[in-house]
């Protein structure tokens, strides 16, 4: 289809960030690695990841001036003790020779868990403002383009709200890379 092709959904509502791009379908073969990193603490499984996300990432890294991660609320960090789309970019970053900023963007109030939430729109209230970048580092953004890293892209709507905020806060351009994107069946198959 192309570069410039949309997917269903963006074509129903034009999301805040520019491109997308996810290294695999989150199914049963992706969720046991990616839950290993995210809640086993399989660390070791972050420079496979990178190295493997690299690739598949070129042409947005080629386009981006700034590598930055999905933040997570400082108390749900202190519970987890990192931040897997941190370390993923960190790794990254060293990968392709580009800035990570870690601190740049920040969850500025405690959400629950995307997981626990009953829709899209659920999520999309969820993270509502959640979302800000650290007046003190605007000037890392500046007109300049932004790749954001997560684990799993979902409905989009953690991606949405730090998209607007980067936006917001005077980026150009905001490119997303995740892991694994969830890919719903057709209700309406052909």
């Amino acid at each position: 289809m192309g570069a410039a092709a949309l997917c269903a959904a963006c074509q129903r509502r034009l999301p805040a960030f520019d491109r997308a791009r996810a290294l695999m379908r989150y199914d049963d073969a992706s969720r046991d690695p990616i839950l290993a990193l995210k809640r086993a603490d399989r660390l070791d499984l972050v420079p496979a990841f990178a190295r493997w996300l690299a690739p598949a990432a070129r042409e947005l890294l080629e386009q981006s001036d700034v590598i930055v991660p999905v933040p997570l609320h400082r108390r749900r960090l202190w519970k987890r003790r990192f931040n897997q789309s941190a370390l993923l970019a960190q790794a990254l970053g060293k990968l392709a020779g580009k800035p990570v900023e870690c601190l740049l963007l920040f969850r500025a109030r405690p959400t629950p868990s995307q997981g626990e939430m009953p829709s899209a729109a659920a999520r999309r209230r969820n993270v509502q403002g959640a979302f800000r970048v650290d007046r003190s580092r605007i000037g890392a953004l500046g007109g300049r383009s932004v790749l954001l890293i997560d684990d799993v892209f979902t409905t989009g709507a953690t991606i949405e709200g730090c998209a607007r905020a980067l936006k917001r806060a005077g980026s150009e351009r905001v490119f997303v890379l995740t892991l694994a994107r969830v890919v719903r069946p057709m209700s309406n198959p052909v």
